[in-house]
């Protein structure tokens, strides 16, 4: 808010009304004002022309208005326990401009005289603000940022002083601002025209001369043949081309007047008829000019009927065209045929013109309604935008053109729900492309898994294979071995035979190791290493009969000489377990 200091009435004042509009101007911007029309708005705007103020006026009306204002300020401080100061501001763009009769200090109580009203006192009783008051309030609250105002109606006594509490809404305030921004488009394109003072009250034709018929069994005076010429004239100059108020005002003053000579020669025929019985010049010629006067009037009756009715139209069909023509506009800057044209008729601008006489109040009417239509097809423009900018995926919307005029909050419902409905769905699909996937991985595994022991088979089967040929050998081998020994054993015991039949010898000895291999010895850890894979222990050696000789620290020491004894050791025993294993298998 910007507040001025300036006086309301001061030429200070009118100068910063003349640049921004004005709170008090919104009801005529709306089309409620009681006295001043959306046209003559537009006309003082454009023009900076304004109507004289008369002193009567200045005197009984403004400098009334401002004594009762005081006045009433007081009644209502007392009511309110807080002073109230005048105070004139423009909002923050210093466009629109409201002038308060009292506001408080913190601005959130504000208060409106009016000079004293039957018709607005009633709607103040009733706690009504009367529209035609109630936009300027508006705009005082959307300037000053009150909560509330104080409407009061007075003439400065307190018999004929009441009030009410006015509040405004978000959406009057919007509709407020969309009206001066429709206004403000409205009057770049306006053409002024001449303010007409009065409106036309029509123009008769020319009087036509007094009709003298004197007749005494026949006619012995008349101006006739003269009243006749004068008066066909007269009927061929009335103007039939009605364009204007005036014209048809003219027109229809006509019709009376050609009415009016039907009935004076009617009454001129009757006349001479109580004169004479019969003259047959005298009433075709009477005849006549009333047929002629007749057929004016009829004519001129019905093209006043029918050329108002024709001008109505035109004001009708073109106040829709223009509103049709602003909905392509906002079409096109919407991208799509959004804001059907079939949501609106010419039936609105004929309902606006319904009862109403003249073509300018016609204009008016119309201009006003087309003014409101815009701003709620600006504001439907504005919601569609707005919903279509709210949708990251079009793809949601694929009926959009159906759907875009919803309310924002009912539109990004309905928007959130279609994303949860594809975010169901798309967890759905994906959660069966988990369980496909999970399924062919199982049946994967099962293949594989089934592949797997096949081949474990197999190796198992072969490994058994090579295990029993394997066994088959060494069986083989062991039999060959101990064929080998049966046939030594035989062989010895053949030897022994042939040796008991030999004279006793001495018992074999074993070669006695020479000095040197008695002196060399060995670890058990090289013997090992001889016989490797085999690996003896001490031990295992004693239960073959072979003996250490000694130890160097902690190795055990035999004699070099004594690995012989050791390999023909293992050799026994093993044959041993060979013949053992092949008896038992």
């Amino acid at each position: 808010m910007i507040e001025l200091n300036v006086q309301q009435g001061t030429p200070e004042w009118h100068a910063a009304r003349a640049t921004t509009h004005n709170a008090s101007e919104a009801p005529a911007m709306m089309g409620v004002h009681k006295q001043c029309s959306r046209t003559e708005l537009l006309f003082m705007k454009k023009t900076g022309i304004t109507p004289d103020v008369s002193d009567w006026v200045q005197r009984f009306l403004f400098d009334k208005g401002h004594e009762v204002e005081a006045i009433a300020r007081q009644m209502i401080e007392d009511s309110l326990g807080e002073e109230l100061y005048p105070v004139v501001a423009t909002d923050d763009s210093g466009k629109y401009l409201a002038s308060s009769d009292g506001a408080t200090m913190l601005f959130d109580v504000g208060m409106e005289c009016k000079l004293w009203s039957e018709e607005t006192a009633a709607s103040v009783r009733a706690g009504q603000v009367p529209d035609y008051h109630a936009w300027q309030l508006d705009q005082q609250i959307a300037v000053f940022g009150l909560e509330k105002i104080i409407f009061v109606c007075s003439d400065g006594t307190p018999e004929r002083t009441v009030w009410c509490e006015y509040r405004t809404t978000p959406e009057r305030i919007a509709r407020l601002m969309a009206g001066w921004e429709q206004f403000d488009r409205d009057l770049a394109d306006y053409v002024p025209e001449a303010p007409k003072a009065d409106a036309p009250i029509g123009r008769a034709p020319e009087s036509l001369p007094a009709l003298r018929i004197e007749v005494t069994g026949m006619v012995t005076a008349s101006n006739l043949a003269a009243f006749q010429e004068h008066a066909l004239a007269v009927f061929r100059s009335i103007n039939t081309d009605l364009q204007t108020d005036a014209d048809f005002a003219d027109a229809e003053k006509a019709v009376k007047w050609a009415k009016e000579v039907e009935d004076k020669l009617d009454g001129a025929k009757q006349h001479a008829l109580s004169q004479t019985a019969s003259i047959d010049e005298l009433f075709r010629t009477i005849d006549t000019i009333k047929d002629e006067a007749r057929a004016v009037r009829l004519k001129l009756d019905k093209l006043v009927k029918t050329e108002k009715e024709a001008r109505k139209l035109h004001i009708v069909s073109q106040a829709y065209q223009a509103l049709l023509d602003h909905i392509g506009n906002l079409n096109q800057r919407l991208g799509g045929q959004f804001i059907p044209s079939g949501a609106y008729s010419a039936a609105m601008f004929g309902e606006a013109v319904k009862g109403l006489k003249s073509l300018d109040s016609m204009r008016d009417k119309v201009g006003v309604a087309l003014a409101n239509a815009k701003v709620d097809a600006n504001a439907l423009a504005d919601r569609i935008d707005a919903n279509r900018k709210s949708v990251e995926d079009m793809s949601l919307a694929p009926d959009f053109a159906q759907i875009c005029t919803k309310a924002p909050e009912d539109f990004a419902a309905l928007i959130q729900v279609r994303v949860n409905q594809r975010k169901e769905a798309e967890e759905r699909r994906l959660a069966a492309e988990r369980e496909r996937i999970r399924a062919e991985e199982e049946a994967k595994a099962q293949r594989a898994a089934r592949e797997a022991q096949a081949e474990i088979d197999r190796k198992a089967a072969a490994e058994r294979a090579a295990e029993q040929a394997k066994l088959d050998a060494e069986r083989a081998e062991l039999r060959r071995q101990q064929e080998a020994v049966d046939a030594e054993q035989r062989r010895q015991r053949e030897a022994e035979n042939v040796q008991r039949m030999k004279p006793a010898a001495q018992p074999a000895v074993e070669p006695t190791p020479t000095p040197a291999e008695s002196a060399a010895t060995i670890t058990l850890g090289k013997i090992n290493e001889r016989l490797s894979p085999i690996s003896l222990s001490a031990a295992g050696l004693a239960e073959l009969g072979i003996q250490p000789v000694g130890r160097e620290r902690s190795a055990v020491l035999y004699r070099e000489s004594d690995v012989g004894r050791i390999c023909t050791a293992l050799i026994r025993h093993l044959s041993t377990v060979c013949v053992q294993l092949l008896e038992a298998a």
